[in-house]
C-alpha cells in the first residue's frame, strides 16, 4: 500500500494524506452483493442518543461478506480487490465454478487470477486457503478467525491485522494477537491464511474537520468541558482533573480501564490479557 501526503497548500491540507488503495483491481461492486444499509446516527430503537458524535455522512450500500467461507471443497479464482467503505480492510470478489461470486476478506499478496479454496481437510497452506486450524501449520499467520465451530470468522479482521498461531495441543490451539493477548481456540473452529490488507490504513491523516463529516463523525464534545450534570468528569472550577478515572457519559471505565464482563466461561481460555494503560499504571 501507499499514502500520499499532501503539499501544504492550506491548513485542511497541512499534515493530511490519502490512502492510494494501490491493492484494489476493481472500481465497482458486484451489484447482487449488495444490501441497503439504514443510518443509525447512534440512536437505538427508541431515537434516543445512545453514541455520540455520529451522523450524516456519505451514503453506503453494505456488501455481504463470506465471513464463515461457506462453499466448502470448492476452488475459487479471485476476480478482483474492492474498496469496501463498510470496514478498514479490502475485500476479494471470488468466483467459484458454477459462476456463483462471493465476497472474503483480502489479505495482503491475493490479487486477480489466485486460485483459493475452503478446505475441510489439509489444503495448502497458502495466503487466502481457509481450513481448520488443526490442519493449519503452526508458526503461521491467520486472520477471520472462528470462537465457535461454525460460527463464523470473528477475530482479525481489520485492516492489518492478524494472529500468530504457535501450537496446538489437546484440542486446543494456541494464538498471539499483535495486543500481546494470548488466548485459546477449538482446533474445529477455522481460520484464514495470511494477514488482512491494507496495512496503511492506519496511517493515514483525516487533516480538517469537514472531510471527518463525509465520513459521519461529528463535533465531539470533551466530558471536562461540560457541566457537573451531564458528565461524570464536568463541572469545577476551571479545568479541573476532578481526580477521578477517566469514564464515558455513563460512567464506563475509558482509556485503559477494563469493560470485559468477569465471570465469562471464556476467561479459562484466555491465558494473557492483552496490556493495557489504566490511571497511569500497567494493567496486565
Amino acid at each position: 500500500m501507499a499514502i500520499r501526503v499532501y503539499k501544504k497548500t492550506s491548513n485542511g491540507r497541512r499534515n493530511a494524506s490519502v490512502n492510494l488503495y494501490s491493492e484494489v483491481t476493481k472500481k465497482t461492486p458486484e451489484k447482487a452483493l449488495l444490501k441497503p444499509k439504514k443510518r443509525a446516527s447512534g440512536r437505538n430503537h427508541h431515537g434516543v442518543i445512545t453514541v455520540a458524535s455520529r451522523g450524516g455522512g456519505a451514503k453506503k450500500r453494505y456488501r455481504v461478506i463470506d465471513f464463515q467461507r461457506s462453499r466448502l471443497d470448492e476452488t475459487a479464482t479471485v476476480v478482483g480487490i474492492e474498496y469496501d467503505p463498510n470496514r478498514s480492510s479490502n475485500i476479494a470478489l471470488l468466483e467459484y465454478a458454477d459462476g456463483k461470486r462471493a465476497y472474503i476478506l483480502a489479505p495482503i499478496g491475493l490479487t486477480d487470477g489466485h486460485k483459493i479454496v475452503s478446505s475441510t481437510k489439509a489444503a495448502e497452506p497458502k495466503v487466502g486457503n481457509a481450513m481448520p486450524i488443526a490442519f493449519i501449520p503452526s508458526g503461521l499467520n491467520v486472520h477471520n478467525i472462528e470462537l465457535v465451530p461454525g460460527q463464523g470468522g470473528k477475530l482479525c479482521r481489520s485492516a492489518g491485522t492478524y494472529a500468530r498461531l504457535t501450537n496446538k495441543e489437546g484440542g486446543w490451539a494456541t494464538l498471539v494477537f499483535p495486543s500481546g493477548e494470548i488466548r485459546q481456540v477449538s482446533l474445529k473452529c477455522r481460520a484464514t491464511i495470511g494477514q488482512v490488507g491494507n496495512t496503511d490504513h492506519a496511517l493515514v491523516v483525516i487533516g480538517k474537520a469537514g472531510r471527518a463529516r463525509h465520513m459521519g463523525m461529528r463535533p465531539h464534545t470533551r466530558g471536562v468541558a461540560k457541566n457537573h450534570h451531564n458528565h461524570p468528569l464536568g463541572g469545577g472550577d476551571g479545568k479541573s482533573k476532578h481526580n477521578r478515572p477517566p469514564a464515558s457519559k455513563t460512567g464506563v471505565p475509558a482509556k485503559g480501564g477494563r469493560t470485559r464482563k468477569r465471570g465469562k466461561p471464556s476467561d479459562a481460555r484466555i491465558i494473557r490479557r492483552r496490556k493495557s494503560v489504566r490511571y497511569g499504571q500497567l494493567v496486565i
